[in-house]
């Protein structure tokens, strides 16, 4: 099994900050992704979707055709793939902006992940990250990292959250999904942990060089 996978969705497009050796990383097209993923790496390993938003059938890739009306994203259906196949750690990219309810279909994807014991990230234009832990949980990024950091609940309350090495340390806290009290934390040069007990949370970050946090989910 290869090292890394990639999956590409039709969202406004973002790319690898640095892309790897193609034998290294399993690559997965979410319909309209096909273009971004097969511009970078060539034909992708694998294509999944309705294809509606693509305008078109791939040929010569393997595929997992879904009819349009159905009860899941393009991109969750591919997520599923990707699981299937043993992937654990999964990257995605043109995932955020555009379509906002895609964008939030997306983030609620990553929850779902994370509480599955996978290491989901997603990553869009600028350096912009979105990551997602579900507990029993611990989080670390390294010194390198600078700007803000936001931590949010999501889908009920986050329990026994601590923050420590950031701007605004917090002590096993419960963090509420309708109050935003983790916005715009921010880095101070020092590596940063974030503990989490039980519940859900989202990591909205900046990252250089396509960097993300080293997770501890103690669901796997």
């Amino acid at each position: 099994m290869k090292k890394l996978c990639y999956l590409f969705g039709a969202g406004e497009e973002s790319t690898p900050a640095v892309l790897p050796p193609r034998d290294a990383v399993f690559v997965i097209a979410a319909d309209g992704g096909y273009e971004t993923a097969s511009r970078l790496f060539g034909a992708p390993d694998l294509a999944v979707g309705d294809f509606d938003s693509l305008g078109y059938l791939p040929t010569g890739v393997p595929l997992v055709r879904h009819p349009a009306e159905k009860d899941d994203t393009d991109l969750a259906l591919a997520a599923r793939e990707a699981v299937a196949r043993g992937y654990r750690r999964l990257s995605f990219f043109s995932a955020l902006g555009g379509r906002l309810d895609h964008t939030v279909a997306n983030l609620q994807l990553i929850a779902r992940l994370a509480g599955e014991g996978c290491e989901p990230t997603l990553f869009g234009a600028d350096g912009t990250a979105v990551t997602a832990i579900a507990g029993p949980a611990d989080c670390v990024f390294s010194a390198d990292f600078c700007g803000v950091l936001s931590v949010l609940a999501h889908g009920g309350p986050a329990e026994g959250v601590t923050l420590e090495g950031l701007k605004y340390p917090l002590e096993d806290a419960t963090l509420a999904p309708d109050v935003p009290l983790g916005v715009s934390n921010e880095f101070v040069g020092k590596e940063a942990r974030i503990s989490l007990s039980r519940g859900t949370l989202l990591l909205f970050y900046t990252t250089k060089n396509g960097a993300t946090p080293a997770i501890k989910n103690n669901k796997r």
